[in-house]
């Protein structure tokens, strides 16, 4: 039987172009939802593309006390998951509203963290996986434009990190993600620079590879690698002046 892929937050452009890269190899695939009807079209089109077995499951990354029976109740424990769990906003609404600006951190951070622990256990026990999260070039320094964002998804990074180090010698791999700017719903109406702006299926395909060699962490577009470098070198009292 092929490895099954867990997909959480798989209703995203992003999340559906990964669940099609795992597909095509002939994974079996889980996709999991606040609302998986929303999904029933796409697990008909992966099954008629390509012939995998494909489930939704309802999943809410806020409800942590529901997490442990998310995990329990799914088929089997996967091989491979990838957290694609996130929403944004927009800085002024979350620096505006402290409840906005909470959720925005809550489900960027405490969820993914907590469903991936609960995972993470399983995994190590059973001595084998791979967990794959997505986060963000925004938590490699707070930038006024979008520091609520940035500074949930720097907490991820340095959660992924950490879990990578202690599951080293677990037979478990851990896989930072760091997309850059995407084309999707999420991202839609704002005038983003077509260098650093990657189509979903980039992604997908990053985050294959990335997972079959067993990469730590992978900038989908390269160039993102030279851009954070130079913008974490900035002095502070020089980066206080940008409008970043």
């Amino acid at each position: 039987m092929s490895r099954s892929v867990l997909i959480l937050g798989a209703a995203s452009g992003m999340a559906r172009a990964i669940a099609r890269s795992f597909a095509a190899e002939g994974h079996a695939i889980r996709l999991a939802a606040r609302d998986p009807e929303r999904l029933k079209d796409d697990r008909d089109d992966l099954v008629t593309r390509y012939g995998v077995e494909v489930t939704l499951h309802p999943f809410d990354a806020l409800d942590l006390a529901s997490h442990a029976g998310f995990v329990a109740g799914l088929p089997d424990l996967p091989e491979v998951v990838v957290c694609a769990v996130g929403t944004m906003g927009t800085q002024e609404e979350n620096a505006a509203d402290p409840e906005a600006g909470a959720m925005v951190m809550r489900a960027n951070f405490e969820g993914p963290a907590s469903i991936l622990g609960h995972l993470a256990n399983a995994m190590e026990a059973r001595g084998s996986g791979t967990i794959v999260g997505i986060s963000s070039v925004a938590g490699e320094r707070g930038r006024a434009s979008n520091y609520v964002y940035g500074s949930a998804k720097a907490g991820f990074t340095a959660f992924l990190s950490g879990l990578r180090n202690r599951l080293a010698k677990k037979g478990v791999h851990v896989v930072t993600v760091l997309p850059g700017f995407v084309n999707t719903a999420m991202t839609e109406g704002l005038d983003l620079p077509a260098r650093l702006t990657a189509e979903p299926e980039e992604v997908g395909a990053a985050v294959l590879k990335a997972v079959t060699s067993r990469r730590n962490v992978v900038y989908v577009r390269p160039i993102w690698r030279i851009v954070m470098a130079v913008i974490r070198a900035i002095p502070e009292p020089v980066f206080k002046k940008t409008s970043l």
